[in-house]
Formats: structure tokens, C-alpha cells, sequence
């Protein structure tokens, strides 16, 4: 009889709980959630910076924020998100969404809050490797190690922030603000301030912040320019070179003052609590070793939900968690570790002759569908249907292109592979 151990209650962490929780042979469930409720990264709090035990506020959730993908392709496969008029949600009905899944699978009451993992290290047990697991509850400031037969790291990587060597950043003059601790508008009051990043929060918060700024500055290097109608006070520059005092200078040559540097660059997957014999490493943002982003090779009763990016995030948790849970209950065999590796290699390989750099590894996007259907071909379940990732195409293109009203856009899945969007009054069905 299995005992797990989830990491975070995040939509991650509630995805895998409610398959272990109905798995033949697994005898304990334990989430352990640092912060006070379940929900992870749509949690919206004022905070910034540390709480109120000194640990790093989690959430990156700012308070406009609204899904920049149709809640038509963001439930689970067995849940789908409720029925309303609107596609784009503000992320309090996506909290809420994560409350009914957690309570509808019985996965509320196995949740504990206030646990801090501390440290998870491999041991040899007597029927061979287990796991101790360090936690302290927050409340009280007592610590404990209990000991598991699989972990479950479901801890997201939207949280620790990636600040970007920008020649001159420690020198200048103005403020820097990372989109972490973004909330709302209000502080960029009258300033000049240079977004860099035209991922979907710097676009989005670059749009939402001219309506008090004197000027945005929005640094990226998209290969395709966005064909969104901008206010006049938004401009788009190449990638910024350096920063001398208060004045940015770009690829192309040319010069901005600057109040405020806003980084909208992304985050660093980062896992604190695992002790260095776990043989996980983060180098540039490269996960390894990881067998199909997944499954840790060198311990492969630890598993790793969520961290493949460009993806169809809620979809692909349930995917590999049915994967991996399908490997504990001796559906599939994983591969050896030797074989595991020699995989690993090779996609990394090949990912790097097309053009990929490691800090991508975990990209998907245009590969996301081989993605999916390589898990389920080898765990013997379920696939993903193609509709999804063709919405999430023609979701993203709009979003790119005409970022100003896309999210009036309404969607409807029709079939596996065929869905229709009302688009300024006009209906299409695609496929």
C-alpha cells in the first residue's frame, strides 16, 4: 500500500490527489500547501514580497487578470469549467473552479495548509527507496518528517522571477519591478515606464497601465510584431542592450528616458526543498534529468506535474498524472534509467537542431500534441482531443493580434476536433 506525498495544492497538485485518491493500492494521500488555502497561482493577494512567516509570497496573480485562454479548454477533461456566457474569466472564477474540483473529488479534506516542505531526501527502505519528507507547520513551528513511497512535486513555476543581465540594471537610477509583484496600475502614476517582455502578462499589463502612465516603452523580440492597435501612448522597441542612468538603450540604436524598468521576463523553475541527492538540477532553466518532463530518472518514484510550458495547462496535469499513476499501478513499465536517459538525450538533441536553446527545453507550443500523444500512447490511456490545442492556437494568434478585444471572442467545443468562436457578432466553425 502506497503512501504519497503531493507537493502544493495548486491546480497541479489537486489534479494528481484526485486520481491517487481513487488508485487501487495507495493507502495515504497527503497534500501539503504552504499558504493558507488551496489554488496556487490564481490566489490573488496585495501582498508582495514575504508573508507573514517570512517565506516569499507566492502568487503573481495581478487584480484585473483574466484568462488569456477560453475557459472552454482550461477545465479538466472529466471537469470541465461551468457554463456561463463569457470564454475569458477573471481569475477569482478560476479559484473558485479549483474549490468545486477539490470538494466534488473529496481532495479538500486531505489538503494541509500552513505546511512548509523543507526537505525531501531519497532513502533505502526495508522493500527498498522511500522518502523522507521535512515540513513545519507554519501555525505552530513545529516540524515533523514523515516517510512516502512517491513524490508528487506540484509547487508551479510561477513564483520565483527571472531577472534578466541587463548591462547597467544595478545602476539605474529609476525603480525595477518584476511583473511578481504587479497588482495594479495605480503605482506607475504619471511615469515613463519600459516593459521588457511581450510574453502574455507584459502585453497584457503593458496595454492595462497606459491609462496612468506618460509613456510605455514595450522592449521584446517577438518574431512576428503584433498587429494589435495600441493607445498612443504605447511604442514597441527591439530588445533593450543596457541602461545608462535613467535612459534605455536598444538593439536598433535608438534612446528612452525611463522612470520605472518593469521585467515582465518570465519565471525560474526552482525546488528548495530538494536535497541534492534527489539528482535533480536547474541549469538555465533546464529541468533535468527528466524522462518526458516528467519522471525523475534518477528516482523514478518522484514525479514532476506541470512543468512543460505552452501547453493546455489543466488538460495536460490530468494527462500525466493519469501517465505516472498508471506506472505506480503497474499499467506500463517506465523504461530503465539507461534508456530513460538515452531519451532524454535525443529530444534534447533534437530540439537543439531546431533551433531551440536549453533555457526553452521545456517549451512546447507548436509541440504539444506529439507531447500529449506520446504519453498516452505509452501509458495506454486516454489522449487528448486536437480541439483543444486548436483553440488554443487560434486563442493565442488573437491574442497576439488583436489584444483589445479578443477576449469578447465566445468559443464552443463541438467535437473532438471541431469548435466554433463568435468573433464581433460573426459566427465561424473550425476545424
Amino acid at each position: 500500500m502506497s503512501r504519497v506525498c503531493v507537493v502544493g495544492a495548486g491546480a497541479a497538485g489537486l489534479c494528481a490527489a484526485r486520481h491517487l485518491l481513487v488508485t487501487p493500492g495507495v493507502s495515504q494521500v497527503d497534500i501539503l500547501e504552504q499558504s493558507g488555502q488551496l489554488g496556487g497561482t490564481w490566489v490573488y493577494t496585495e501582498n508582495v514580497g514575504y508573508d507573514d512567516f517570512g517565506l516569499p509570497i507566492h502568487t503573481s496573480m495581478y487584480k484585473s487578470l483574466r484568462t488569456n485562454l477560453p475557459k472552454e479548454i482550461m477545465g479538466f477533461p472529466d471537469f470541465p469549467v461551468p457554463e456561463s456566457e463569457k470564454s475569458y474569466l477573471p481569475a477569482k472564477d478560476m479559484l473558485a473552479f479549483l474549490q468545486l474540483y477539490s470538494d466534488k473529488n473529496g481532495v479538500t479534506e486531505h489538503i494541509k495548509f500552513r505546511q512548509h516542505v523543507q526537505l525531501i531526501k531519497p532513502k533505502q527502505g526495508a522493500a527498498g527507496e522511500v522518502w523522507d519528507v521535512s515540513y513545519k507547520d507554519l501555525n505552530t513551528g513545529v516540524s515533523v518528517t514523515n516517510e512516502y513511497d512517491y513524490i508528487f512535486v506540484c509547487n508551479g513555476h510561477y513564483n520565483t522571477p527571472f531577472i534578466p543581465n541587463i548591462p547597467g540594471l544595478k545602476q539605474f537610477k529609476g525603480d525595477v519591478m518584476h511583473s511578481h509583484d504587479y497588482r495594479v496600475p495605480e503605482v506607475f502614476d504619471g511615469k515613463r515606464v519600459l516593459v521588457v517582455g511581450a510574453g502574455p502578462s507584459g502585453m497584457d499589463i503593458a496595454y492595462e497601465i497606459t491609462c496612468v502612465t506618460k509613456k510605455v516603452i514595450l522592449s521584446h523580440h517577438l518574431k512576428e510584431q503584433p498587429k494589435s492597435v495600441f493607445p498612443d501612448n504605447l511604442i514597441m522597441k527591439p530588445d533593450i542592450t543596457k541602461l545608462e542612468g535613467n535612459k534605455a538603450i536598444f538593439a536598433d540604436g535608438t534612446e528612452e528616458d525611463v522612470d520605472v524598468v518593469f521585467l515582465s521576463t518570465g519565471y525560474l523553475y526552482n525546488f528548495p526543498f530538494l536535497h541534492e541527492s534527489c539528482g535533480i538540477v536547474v541549469e538555465d532553466n533546464c529541468v533535468e534529468p527528466l524522462y518526458k518532463h516528467l519522471v525523475n530518472i534518477q528516482h523514478p518514484t518522484m514525479c514532476f506535474i506541470g512543468v512543460p510550458y505552452y501547453v493546455c495547462a489543466f488538460s495536460m496535469f490530468d494527462l500525466q498524472v493519469r501517465y505516472y499513476v498508471r506506472s505506480m499501478s503497474g499499467t506500463f513499465k517506465l523504461p530503465s534509467p539507461a534508456e530513460m536517459i538515452q531519451q532524454w538525450e535525443e529530444e534534447k538533441q533534437e530540439r537543439a537542431d531546431r533551433g531551440y536553446t536549453k533555457r526553452q527545453a521545456h517549451m512546447m507550443g507548436p509541440d504539444q500534441e506529439r507531447y500529449y500523444a506520446s504519453l498516452a500512447s505509452e501509458a495506454k490511456t486516454e489522449n487528448l482531443p486536437s480541439v483543444i490545442t486548436k483553440i488554443r492556437e487560434e486563442s493565442s494568434a488573437r491574442f497576439l493580434h488583436n489584444l483589445q478585444s479578443y477576449r469578447q471572442d465566445v468559443y464552443k467545443i463541438i467535437d473532438d476536433d471541431t469548435y466554433e468562436v463568435i468573433s464581433n457578432g460573426k459566427r465561424e466553425v473550425l476545424c
